[in-house]
């Protein structure tokens, strides 16, 4: 009882929470996608050096924690470069680029698994290899790695706990303000794991009825 009592008594805090933490997760699967898309076609242009910054983007970011990511951009950037970004955008865009990294990688994948000879038959219909990517190729691709954009965006909601630490209102902080005023250590982060569950368990049902609508209209 005590944890339904709590739920409604501070239900202000947690739904507060609840919306920003998923912007801050649509904004960077929005966000990530794009730019991950980008950042596979640089990974594998014919020019070495645009592999090379390609290579780079996604080694680093992948290979250094979130953490260290949100607080660069955040404190890093304020006194390096005076750019000051609010606690929002910095985790904007700390989401975004950290995910645009594995949206990369399964961009890339993607592209690759599909059938060389449809590129070359676009061609030879007349098509430049842009328009080949652009009609044939990647709309492909993206279609065929939709389950694991879906399993980014519900790691990425779970991910954006990690903005509490400069102050953004999402779940974790807004807990971290009902457990302050309540002195309890307990109810409030249990709430608030149930809430992640039921965000991510509702998304990931709701993607694999779209997965499987994708795979009946293929059968057709």
């Amino acid at each position: 009882m005590k944890f339904f009592t709590m739920f409604w008594e501070y239900r202000d805090y947690f739904f507060t929470g609840v919306q920003y933490t998923l912007l801050l997760a649509a904004i960077g699967v929005i966000c990530g996608f794009i730019l991950g898309l980008l950042i596979a076609l640089v990974r594998m242009s014919p020019w070495k050096m645009v592999r090379f910054l390609g290579n780079a983007w996604v080694e680093f970011l992948r290979g250094t924690p979130m953490m260290v990511q949100l607080l660069i951009i955040h404190y890093g950037f304020s006194q390096l470069f005076g750019v000051n970004f609010t606690p929002i955008q910095s985790g904007a865009i700390t989401l975004s680029i950290n995910s645009s990294a594995y949206l990369a990688e399964i961009f890339r994948a993607g592209i690759q698994g599909v059938d060389r000879g449809q590129g070359e038959a676009a061609r030879s219909l007349g098509m430049t290899q842009g328009m080949s990517l652009r009609f044939i190729i990647i709309p492909q691709a993206i279609k065929s790695v939709l389950p694991a954009i879906g399993n980014e965006f519900i790691t990425i909601i779970k991910e954006s706990s990690i903005v509490s630490i400069i102050g953004v209102t999402e779940l974790i902080f807004q807990s971290g303000s009902v457990v302050g005023i309540t002195y309890n250590g307990m109810t409030p982060y249990l709430i608030v794991a149930v809430i992640y569950f039921i965000l991510t368990f509702t998304l990931s049902r709701i993607l694999g009825v779209f997965e499987r609508k994708l795979k009946a209209s293929d059968n057709r």
